[in-house]
């Protein structure tokens, strides 16, 4: 029997990550399991975009060689994300007009619908830019909100409000070609923030309304879900290594000294703890107040009951919780990777690094492309890499089947 192995590919502005997975039979049961991961530091990456082909490929093969040793296995193909300034989401309505003479809804006329939407959103907004992910919002028929599956209902008319994720179409260009250069081809692409999401967030906090922060080096990512679906995303150009510049500044301090002082860890320098909480409140209050505000633009400030789930390097900071608690007015918590073979207690096994989560969802993904219901929409790779126009299919509740 062919084994099924997944690879995932996180390509992030300090560290290139790679978790090769296999689907495993473990006590008549099929499980997930981790078999090789790499990791190396990024060359040749700012801001979560390719700024120097050869140097991330080589940073790339590093990585790739790593998971490949500890695996056994070679990696031809892979699942990719996809972040930095350049992402980022947009919503759009279309509708259509039932097509059946006895006005049962059929995929059709969604796809018809979601296509309206793409095509209403402005020109300026997709200027440049791709299309990676949609995902349905929310259904109406005759002007009602469907609640479920939509096809095979009556009405005369079908409503669908769509997220669309973009990227700058030459940072999706470069990042494919830096994956190819090393061997590799690209299966798909995916927004990392959501990525992410599918093993940091259950199906309760995606439910009940719940943010997904990723506070990374040199960018912020976050991605609001609603009702088991994401309604928002977006990404700000600022991250962990301000707050390490900020401490240099402040404490008159080499910048591996700043990083090690941030980080908690025991140094030569000395310094008042009171300046150093000042230096790092001051520049997570900018985070936060960027946060705040995306959540009023779109009316979710102080509504999200399950509250914000931080991850990524910036989680490690001692006072980031509580200060999310404090600006945001939601409870905070530090997002765990859960991932792998079910422990005794039934409980998945936890990775406690949140930074690997990308990574760690780009496996997971590959073992559920074969389900009908896809909430991140059809692959859109040979849209990205030959051009054309974007299509909408039927999606639904795949996103829903990740963590308890």
């Amino acid at each position: 029997m062919a084994r099924h192995i997944t690879t995932g590919i996180d390509i992030g502005t300090s560290w290139t990550r790679v978790v090769i997975a296999e689907e495993v039979a473990m006590n008549g049961r099929s499980q997930l399991k981790v078999i090789g991961t790499g990791q190396s530091e990024s060359k040749g990456v700012h801001e979560g975009y390719i700024a120097n082909h050869e140097e991330a490929t080589r940073s790339l093969l590093l990585a790739v060689r790593q998971a490949e040793k500890m695996a056994g296995v070679q990696v031809k193909r892979a699942y990719a994300s996809v972040g930095g300034i350049g992402l980022s989401g947009v919503t759009a309505t279309g509708s259509a007009i039932v097509s059946r003479a006895d006005l049962e809804i059929t995929p059709l006329d969604l796809d018809k619908a979601g296509e309206a939407a793409e095509t209403a959103i402005p020109h300026a907004v997709v200027l440049n830019k791709k299309i990676i992910n949609t995902i349905p919002v929310e259904y109406k028929t005759d002007g009602k909100v469907v609640w479920g599956r939509v096809q095979g209902l009556k009405a005369q008319k079908v409503d669908v409000k769509v997220l669309f994720i973009m990227c700058l179409e030459h940072h999706i260009q470069d990042l494919i070609k830096t994956i190819e250069d090393a061997g590799i081809e690209v299966t798909d692409v995916v927004a990392a923030p959501i990525a992410a999401s599918f093993v940091t967030l259950s199906k309760k906090q995606k439910k009940a309304g719940c943010v997904l922060v990723n506070l990374g080096a040199e960018t912020l990512s976050m991605v609001v879900y609603e009702n088991s679906n994401p309604i928002s995303l977006e990404v700000f150009p600022i991250g962990g290594t301000d707050i390490t510049n900020d401490i240099a500044l402040g404490l008159k301090v080499g910048l591996e000294e700043a990083e090690s002082i941030k980080l908690g860890a025991i140094t030569n320098a000395v310094y008042s703890k009171k300046k150093l909480e000042d230096i790092i409140h001051a520049r997570l209050s900018d985070c936060l107040e960027l946060i705040e505000g995306h959540l009023k633009r779109i009316g979710r400030n102080a509504l999200l009951p399950a509250g914000v789930i931080i991850i990524g390097g910036g989680s490690s900071l001692h006072t980031i919780r509580g200060s999310a608690e404090t600006s945001l007015k939601l409870p905070a918590h530090l997002g765990d990777v859960h991932f792998g073979e079910e422990k005794p207690d039934q409980q998945k096994e936890k990775t406690k690094d949140s930074s690997w989560a990308t990574a760690y969802g780009l496996a997971l993904l590959g073992f559920n492309t074969g389900h009908d219901l896809s909430s991140i929409g059809p692959s859109q790779i040979d849209k990205i890499t030959k051009g054309g126009k974007t299509f909408f299919s039927k999606v639904g509740e795949w996103i829903s089947q990740f963590l308890p």
